[in-house]
């Protein structure tokens, strides 16, 4: 399977990005969608997750400034990003995993958010 992220960019403090995470999933209804973020010289960290059912699950660090969303008719994964600042810069990235299948990885786009 095919994921693939768009939307990073650069934008300044207290700006809105609206990430985009397109798959070749054919059931994608039943995955797990996340989003996770990587900022150099840090670990991988979860940022968001929504489950196939749609129940949402936030790092403490992006609550209530984040929205992650999914289009099943469209197998895509959103993340909206509102009132960013320089420490959301990362790549991010998303991932799709299912009980009994492999875990699937996108690239990554990258963030930057300038003070």
């Amino acid at each position: 399977a095919q994921l693939v992220e768009s939307g990073g960019g650069l934008v300044q403090a207290g700006g809105s990005l609206n990430l985009s995470c397109a798959t070749s999933i054919s059931t994608f209804s039943n995955f797990h969608m996340s989003w996770y973020r990587q900022a150099l010289g840090n670990e991988r960290e979860l940022v968001a997750s929504i489950s196939p059912g749609g129940r949402t699950n936030y790092g403490d660090s992006v609550q209530g400034r984040f929205t992650i969303s999914r289009d099943n008719a469209k197998k895509t994964l959103y993340l909206q990003m509102d009132f960013l600042k320089p420490e959301d810069t990362a790549v991010y990235y998303c991932k799709a995993n299912q009980m009994g299948r492999p875990v699937y990885w996108g690239q990554g786009t990258q963030v930057t958010v300038s003070s």
